[in-house]
């Protein structure tokens, strides 16, 4: 019996451990009102709290000085549902971080430094309904499949940081999408932004402001207009324009057109040839033959 016992301390010491991080053991500079919360918020935190309880579901970090967090960060949260990390100092989300995410609701990136969201950042986020975007004001790049797989997102906010044109492509995805904040950027109005211009349009319904609350500057003098005094005739310009994208397909279509005519006339010239020979072989055996 002893010696039994004795092999099991290890595993019921590893237990006890377990059982104590899963929401009894608080952050220090932390609050836990209860089992499922930790909120350290304005503690001045330069890095990420330790130790987190494994069951928590609200984890409140805003307005500290965390600069960026570990890729494997949310791999043993997975009850997390709700995520703040508002007003802190984060420049980038490295590949992967929301990986694990799949039972997050809201997440609030606001206020950061953020300088691009990438494609792929949010691909397990099936969950997200509000995302918080805002107020990065050095955010000027979304790439196109950059919230692919949100399909339950509902509001997104992407107010006041630096852009100046964003590819319809991001917006496409987002099938439960209700409500777009996208006022207080910089947007350029030249033909890249024609195509964004015509989905604002269509689904104006989604602006809290309306076409009202967005301008952009013109692209001759860099004066400022509302959208709501643009119509899509203020891009006729552009119905000639073609994106990088286009441009390099019918590159691509044109060299593929030209290697495969020389590959034709190659082969139609090696024909040639070698019925001439056959011919020239045909008439040296008739000449044998009369001979």
């Amino acid at each position: 019996m002893l010696p039994c016992i004795n092999w099991l301390q290890p595993f019921l010491a590893l237990l006890s451990s377990t059982l104590l991080t899963r929401g009894h053991n608080c952050p220090s500079s932390c609050l836990c009102p209860d089992h499922h919360t930790v909120d350290c918020q304005g503690q001045g935190l330069t890095s990420l709290p330790s130790p987190i309880p494994l069951d928590v579901r609200r984890l409140l970090l805003s307005d500290n000085w965390i600069p960026w967090i570990p890729s494997d960060f949310l791999v043993l949260y997975s009850d997390l549902v709700y995520l703040d990390l508002r007003n802190n100092s984060l420049s980038v989300l490295e590949p992967g971080t929301l990986s694990t995410s799949s039972r997050l609701v809201f997440l609030d990136l606001g206020s950061n430094n953020l300088t691009e969201i990438q494609s792929g950042t949010f691909v397990e986020s099936r969950s997200l309904i509000k995302l918080r975007l805002g107020n990065n004001p050095y955010l000027s790049l979304v790439e196109e499949d950059a919230f692919l797989g949100l399909t339950s997102l509902r509001e997104l906010e992407l107010e006041r940081n630096g852009l100046q044109g964003l590819d319809v492509g991001v917006l496409e995805p987002l099938t439960s999408l209700r409500v777009l904040r996208l006022e207080g950027n910089p947007w350029v109005c030249n033909c890249h932004f024609a195509k964004l211009f015509v989905w604002l349009t269509e689904n104006c319904h989604k602006l809290p402001m309306g076409m009202e609350g967005l301008q952009c500057s013109l692209p001759m003098d860099g004066r400022l207009m509302s959208l709501s005094l643009l119509s899509e005739a203020s891009f006729r310009e552009c119905r000639g324009y073609l994106s990088l994208t286009d441009i390099l397909i019918v590159i691509f279509s044109g060299i593929s057109v030209s290697v495969v005519a020389i590959i034709a006339s190659f082969f139609l010239a090696s024909m040639v040839h070698c019925f001439q020979r056959l011919g020239k072989a045909g008439q040296a055996d008739e000449e044998e033959g009369n001979d």
